[in-house]
C-alpha cells in the first residue's frame, strides 16, 4: 500500500473512532423524531457544518487558543460532558406528554459541538497533525464529515423502519448513553 494511503488511513481511523457516525446518526434519530423532515435535513446541515468548522479552528488554532485562555483539554472535556448531561437528564426527566423544549438549533448544540466536534475528536486531530501532518489530517477529517452527513441522511431511512414508539424507547435508551457519555468525558477531564 502506497505511503499516502497508508497515512491516510492512520488518520482516518482515530477520527472515525473519534466521531461516532453510526451513534451519532441515532442520537441525531433521537434527538429529532418529533421534527419535520425538511428542519431535520437543515439541522443535519447544521450539525455537520458546525461540526467541521470548529475541528478545523481547532486544528488550526487549537494549541494557542487554550494556551491563550488557560483552558485545558481536560477543561475542555469537563465542560463538554456538562452540557451533554444537562441535555440528557432533561429529556430523561421530561414527561411524555410535555412538549420538548430542544431548540430548533440543537445542530449546534449538542450534535456539532460537543458530540461532532468534542474532545475526543478535537484530541485527536491536534494528535493527528503532529504524527500524519496537516493535508493527510484535514482529508481524512472532511471525509469522516461525509460519513457523518450520509448517516444523518440515513437516520430517516431508520426511523420510518422503527415507528413512532419504537423511536421513543429509542430516544430514551440515547439519552441513557448520552448521560453516561458525559459522566465517562467529565470523568476523563478531572483524572487528567
Amino acid at each position: 500500500m502506497p505511503e499516502l494511503a497508508t497515512r491516510f488511513l492512520q488518520a482516518f481511523i482515530p477520527l472515525f473512532v473519534a466521531i461516532d457516525p453510526v451513534g451519532l446518526a441515532a442520537v441525531f434519530l433521537a434527538l429529532g423524531r418529533d421534527v419535520p423532515a425538511p428542519t431535520r435535513h437543515r439541522i443535519a446541515w447544521q450539525a455537520t457544518v458546525t461540526g467541521g468548522l470548529v475541528a478545523i479552528g481547532f486544528l488550526f488554532l487549537g494549541k494557542s487558543v487554550f494556551a491563550a485562555v488557560g483552558v485545558s483539554v481536560s477543561d475542555f472535556q469537563i465542560a463538554g460532558g456538562l452540557i451533554l448531561f444537562i441535555l440528557a437528564a432533561r429529556d430523561l426527566t421530561q414527561p411524555e406528554g410535555a412538549p420538548s423544549k430542544l431548540p430548533d438549533d440543537f445542530g449546534i448544540v449538542p450534535l456539532g459541538m460537543p458530540l461532532i466536534a468534542g474532545p475526543a475528536l478535537i484530541t485527536t486531530l491536534l494528535l493527528l497533525v503532529e504524527t500524519q501532518g496537516m493535508p493527510v489530517t484535514v482529508v481524512a477529517l472532511a471525509v469522516n464529515l461525509g460519513i457523518v452527513a450520509l448517516a444523518f441522511v440515513g437516520s430517516e431511512w431508520l426511523g420510518r423502519r422503527i415507528g413512532k414508539t419504537g423511536l421513543l424507547a429509542i430516544s430514551k435508551i440515547i439519552s441513557m448513553l448520552l448521560a453516561a457519555i458525559a459522566i465517562a468525558m467529565i470523568r476523563r477531564g478531572w483524572s487528567r
